[in-house]
């Protein structure tokens, strides 16, 4: 039996030739397969042409053309090259293991530099549709053809993410950390530009089969949610202030006072504060906050008793606090409330939409508050009957985000930095409807200096890492609780 068929996209023997030739220098290659949109001849190759790389016709041909023990899928149109012994190694590994797909670190060539590419483990909660395998899929042939044979749907953009889902839910899906191979890289933006590509208007079509899969797969599961919900009884507690703010801050010297003004210029009819969680900052933040909780009796300038708390320990001394009012409402110190009916806004939305959460909308804009691409983040993805499924998939649910004080008392934030909102919506999620405001709140402003602007992928594996396994945890506590 042929030990490896490969797939590799194809548009011009320039652009495939290099990867061709590398893949035939290996013995354990058998037929390689060019996915072209139009026939197209190479000297020891066969042809198959699609409608494009992603869809599940493309991997339904890969599926039946795939009479070697393992496929190997390649995802880019540029060049790949093996390292040494790079093809025989995921090969040597995924031999007689049962695994059903495996992938590596890689290093990828930017501008002729080549740079590390490491990637993160997969586990049962790593339903993002823009997991990192990076671009060489190591399919094991029966684990490909069993996915294709239960897959009913037909997709457009979603078939790849549907092979690797149909794939997990019967087999291991397995990283090797080993650099086995380089791939040029052409997108060259930073991650903050990269980030929000999901919620572009004109990826909108994409999203939905991406749900759709997802959805799919989480009733495959055990892991779907029905769209009931437990009602929340706002009467818990009494509290002096209706709503109250909250803003971590450390070293926010350039933005802090423009967040403040924001909030005190909201006009609203009842009574609220803003909560300051100063972490201890050096740049003069301190006495800017200072300055206004002398002016303004509304403005609490709390500055933590303990000295290891990130944004969610944060959250949680502002939470505690004995003014925090009936709802507790998110500001970034960077950022700014759109208009002066912000606070009022969130707050009805808790009484129309009976929610323990609320997340609004929010508009990038640069330092001086002037929108800039992709605009309006929406997540129009969140529908009230299956939001909190697709959460699973998404990596953010968006922003301004408040909460029903009482019941985050309870629940407590994560003493992190990153990815404390998100768990929190997964949490709150599971039992309770989350109100959505698709209008502007929010102005959140992005410069150089901002902490997500470009991140290295040493921090963006750090950051999905934790994620992944929010989401693994919550996918648990949501199989067991379908079970009971």
């Amino acid at each position: 039996m042929k030990k490896i068929n490969c797939f590799i996209p194809a548009q011009s023997v320039e652009q495939f030739k290099s990867t061709v030739e590398g893949l035939k220098a290996s013995e354990l290659v058998g037929d390689i397969y060019l996915l072209a949109n139009e026939p197209i001849e190479y000297e020891g190759c066969k042809c198959l042409v699609v409608d494009s790389l992603n869809s599940s016709a493309t991997v339904a041909k890969i599926a039946e053309s795939s009479d070697a023990e393992f496929s190997l899928i390649y995802t880019k149109y540029t060049t790949l090259e093996f390292g040494q012994y790079g093809i025989e190694r995921f090969y040597n590994l995924a031999a007689g293991a049962g695994v059903g797909m495996i992938y590596s670190d890689y290093y990828q060539i930017v501008d002729g530099e080549r740079k590390n590419a490491p990637t993160i483990d997969y586990q049962v909660g790593s339903l993002r549709d823009d997991f990192n395998f990076g671009s060489v899929l190591f399919y094991n042939a029966e684990a490909l053809k069993k996915a294709v044979a239960e897959t009913t749907a037909e997709y457009q953009f979603a078939g790849i993410y549907n092979l690797r889902l149909k794939v997990s839910q019967h087999y291991t899906i397995v990283r090797i950390n080993e650099y086995l191979y380089s791939e040029i890289e052409l997108d060259t933006r930073k991650s903050g530009e990269k980030q929000f590509d999901y919620v572009d208007p004109k990826n909108r079509q994409v999203q939905i089969e991406m749900e759709l899969v997802c959805t799919d797969h989480l009733k495959a599961i055990g892991g779907y949610l029905v769209p009931n919900f437990e009602s929340v009884n706002f009467d818990e507690g009494e509290f002096a202030n209706e709503a109250s703010v909250i803003i971590p801050v450390r070293n926010r010297a350039r933005t802090i006072e423009d967040a403040i003004r924001s909030v005190l210029a909201q006009k609203t009819t009842f009574p609220f504060n803003l909560i300051i969680i100063d972490n201890y900052s050096t740049d003069g933040t301190s006495e800017i906050i200072k300055k206004y909780a002398e002016q303004d009796n509304r403005v609490v300038h709390l500055v933590p008793e303990r000295t290891d708390l990130g944004i969610g320990g944060c959250w949680n001394a502002g939470v505690d606090h004995a003014t925090c009012g009936k709802f507790a409402v998110q500001l970034d110190s960077d950022d700014v409330y759109q208009d002066e009916n912000t606070l009022q806004t969130i707050v009805d939305a808790f009484y129309e939409q009976n929610c323990a959460m609320v997340v609004g909308s929010y508009t990038m804009t640069n330092g001086e508050m002037q929108p800039i691409p992709p605009g309006l983040i929406d997540h129009k993805e969140w529908t009230p009957d299956n939001g909190r499924n697709n959460a699973l998939r998404i990596n953010g649910l968006g922003a301004p985000r408040a909460f029903y004080t009482p019941m985050l008392r309870r629940v407590k934030v994560p003493n992190t930095s990153y990815g404390e909102d998100y768990a929190l919506g997964l949490r709150f999620s599971r039992q309770y409807q989350i109100g959505r405001i698709y209008s502007s709140l929010y102005l959140c402003r992005r410069w150089d200096g901002n902490s997500d602007a470009a991140l290295s992928i040493e921090k963006i594996n750090a950051n999905n890492l934790y994620k992944d396994k929010i989401r693994t945890m919550e996918l648990l506590a949501r199989i067991e609780m379908n079970k009971k």
